[in-house]
């Protein structure tokens, strides 16, 4: 009896181990530095993900931003992420100059999202006042290859001024760029990045503040319609007194080919159903919306998303 009981156990076991297991499903919200504003709508994805798809685990990760995520989504180690939209076309084309040694060919568009504003923030006491006094001045450009040092190079260039113009040239993230120029070790910081955004208050609390006004010309003369001439408005920042034009681009959410479709129409579902929460993370998440979803996107929908945006449903 106790023999075949055993074998009975035996025969069990392996009938359980023969049974396909359940793959588990990981999302990877790729964000951008933490004082920066993907890194806070990352989370707030990840809340809404945790409790729309329970059977999904999803994690938050901080990243030097768009191009280093369109790296990691190409090789598979993402889910979805956060990008500016030059850097997406650099990407999908394959532009090597940028970082994208070949067309990133397994990306797929989810959703546009809020316009980044390319904000250059000089401290009171370094005399800078317009784009002619950068030169010769000590910058941060945002961490290397990151889609605020794209831009940075493309509105300098457009200013006609290059890297080798300035004393001093960092590539560093929003935050310790601000501490630098709070230190007396920096002039000025260009930062790529929704209006608002806490790097530049904590900035602006500290010291006096200019932000320096990118002239409707010089966007012109970037050539790349993903640049719009904008207004950052009055009072964004403390000391900020008057409107300042500037240049805009598109951010949007991406994933790969390789992510399930149903996966990513649940997670473009449930973000439209509570954007509530992402502007509660945010402000900058106020401009998402479901009609503008599509709208500039330069690579294909990933077929999840299309699902969703065409039916409202998963």
């Amino acid at each position: 009896m106790n023999k075949l009981y055993r074998t009975l156990l035996t025969l069990a076991a392996g009938a359980l181990l023969a049974l396909p297991a359940q793959a588990q499903q990981f999302i990877n919200v790729l964000t951008g530095g933490t004082s920066g504003i993907y890194y806070p709508l990352g989370v707030s994805l990840t809340q809404i993900y945790g409790k729309a798809i329970p059977e999904a685990k999803a994690t938050v990760q901080a990243t030097k931003a768009s191009a280093e995520n369109l790296n990691l989504l190409q090789a598979g180690r993402g889910e979805i992420a956060l990008t500016l939209g030059d850097a997406l076309s650099m990407a999908w084309k394959g532009d090597a100059e940028a970082g994208f040694k070949s067309p990133l060919d397994k990306l797929r568009g989810v959703s546009a999202t809020y316009n980044n504003y390319i904000q250059i923030v000089a401290s009171a006491d370094s005399g800078i006042k317009t784009m002619a006094d950068l030169k010769g001045k000590r910058i941060s450009v945002g961490a290397p290859k990151s889609g605020t040092e794209l831009n940075a190079r493309a509105i300098l260039k457009a200013a006609g001024l290059s890297y080798a113009d300035f004393a001093k040239v960092e590539y560093l993230p929003f935050g310790e760029s601000v501490e630098l120029i709070k230190n007396r070790q920096l002039d000025v910081t260009l930062q790529s990045a929704g209006l608002g955004v806490a790097s530049i208050r904590d900035l602006a609390t500290s010291v006096k503040i200019t932000v320096v006004a990118i002239p409707a010309e010089v966007v012109a003369k970037v050539g790349d319609a993903a640049y719009q001439s904008a207004i950052i408005p009055a009072n964004t920042y403390q000391g900020q007194t008057a409107d300042v034009p500037t240049a805009a681009i598109p951010n949007f959410l991406v994933s790969h080919a390789g992510v399930p479709a149903e996966l990513v129409c649940k997670m473009t579902k449930s973000m439209y159903d509570n954007l509530d929460m992402m502007v509660a993370a945010h402000a900058a998440a106020k401009a998402i919306k479901r009609e503008n979803a599509e709208k500039g996107m330069p690579l294909p929908l990933h077929p999840g998303a299309e699902k969703y945006y065409k039916s409202g449903s998963c």
